[in-house]
């Protein structure tokens, strides 16, 4: 299986009463009363000096992706920080997997077909290009695109961008969304046909079958470890298996949360205060701005009702400030302890939900910038290579094929 440093590039130092003070951490928080240009600037530079660390202690990805008018995650440029990681890990057999850029806030789409290109070309066939839907506070409120035209925008843009990478001539497009009279873009990527494709989603149906119908990866992004996950996931591989399609784990990925100690009670000395901040602040998001009316087709609404994971999700997040870190461990919304914890937990995870592409967040909230190098080190020698064997007897065709063997650590 592949496995990847996921990075949200959270504000590290959100006062102590923010969640009191402030209504939100998304669309609304005042910047210039919580932060500050200059030490923005260290947070986007360690951010980076991570992922390149991740890369060069072994891990098989490295992730960013894209967020708008927050400090929950503000990285509104992924293509930028793409570049960066490119050029700075050349040389190394790790992918760049850009979890990504939205489709449909980028105007014209074949915006994204270009930088996507240019990082594909930059980094020698190493991207992963990941194509998310867009939150409802990144693509409705922060962006003005009307909720009930943001799937369509999405799918419109996703068949954009796969023929402006594939076609030989120059092309018109005439679409509901974008009119364009000549598609020529310069440049293409290495990877052909294109690049595998990512699609990160929240449970909905019709991402699901989105994802599927496209042969594309599909990614369940969760805070809510794999005891919510597995509801969500039990539903992916019953909607592939009705399909008739193969159950290979690599066309699904998950992410979770994970810290690593030398032991459990090191774990949550070192990390508790860090993983509280991640949910109290960097969560604290009113639900009305979750889930705008046409966010969610109907089939998908109809699902996540009759399921319980509308109801679970809306539970879990109204209880979170009153959650310990030993309740998160123990749910395992984060998975932590030793070494011998963590990778245990996070093999029985993968094989519960099935994926073969894992994405793990190893900043946390206010985590600081050595101790993040620290959890990354603790990761990558004592825990990656106890999972790199999972799945082995399947092709991973959603991963860069010139990264598919298995990457050798140092001294491992």
């Amino acid at each position: 299986m592949k496995i990847s440093m996921f990075h949200l590039m959270p504000h590290r130092e959100l006062p102590a009463d923010f969640e009191q003070r402030y209504k939100s951490v998304w669309v609304d928080p005042p910047f210039n009363e919580l932060a500050d240009p200059s030490r923005v600037g260290q947070f986007y530079n360690w951010t980076l000096d991570e992922l390149v660390h991740a890369a060069r202690a072994g891990l098989d990805g490295i992730c960013v992706n894209e967020h708008h008018q927050n400090a929950y995650g503000f990285m509104p440029g992924p293509n930028l920080m793409g570049s960066a990681l490119a050029r700075e890990t050349a040389g190394l057999d790790v992918g760049i997997v850009q979890m990504g850029a939205t489709l449909p806030t980028t105007n014209p789409p074949t915006r994204v077909a270009e930088e996507y290109a240019m990082l594909d070309c930059i980094s020698g066939g190493r991207l992963v290009a990941g194509m998310p839907l867009g939150s409802p506070m990144d693509a409705n409120m922060c962006y003005g695109i009307p909720p009930i035209e943001q799937r369509e925008r999405y799918y419109e843009a996703h068949d954009l961008i796969l023929k402006a990478w594939a076609s030989d001539e120059m092309f018109a497009w005439n679409g509901k969304y974008q009119q364009l009279g000549m598609v020529n873009i310069w440049p293409r990527p290495v990877q052909k046909p294109h690049p595998p494709v990512w699609v990160p989603g929240s449970g909905s149906l019709s991402t699901w079958d989105f994802a599927a119908k496209h042969d594309h990866c599909y990614c369940f992004l969760s805070y809510f470890g794999s005891g919510l996950g597995k509801k969500v996931m039990d539903g992916f591989w019953e909607f592939v298996d009705q399909g008739g399609i193969d159950p290979n784990p690599h066309r699904a990925g998950f992410l979770q949360l994970v810290v690593v100690g030398e032991t459990d009670a090191d774990a949550e000395a070192k990390y508790a205060e860090h993983v509280k901040y991640f949910y109290d602040k960097c969560l604290h998001i009113p639900l009305h701005y979750l889930g705008p009316p046409g966010h969610q087709d109907h089939r998908s609404l109809t699902h996540a009702i009759k399921s319980g994971t509308a109801a679970r999700t809306q539970e879990v997040m109204n209880n979170l400030a009153n959650y310990t870190f030993r309740e998160f461990a123990d749910q395992q919304f984060v998975i932590a302890g030793s070494a011998a914890t963590v990778r245990d937990q996070l093999r029985e995870a993968v094989r519960t939900l099935r994926v073969g592409n894992l994405m793990v967040l190893l900043h946390i909230g206010s985590m600081p910038h050595e101790l993040t190098l620290e959890n990354i080190d603790r990761f990558a020698a004592d825990v990656l290579p106890y999972l790199r064997d999972e799945w082995g007897d399947w092709e991973n065709r959603w991963w860069p094929e010139s990264l598919r063997h298995q990457r050798q650590l140092v001294g491992v």
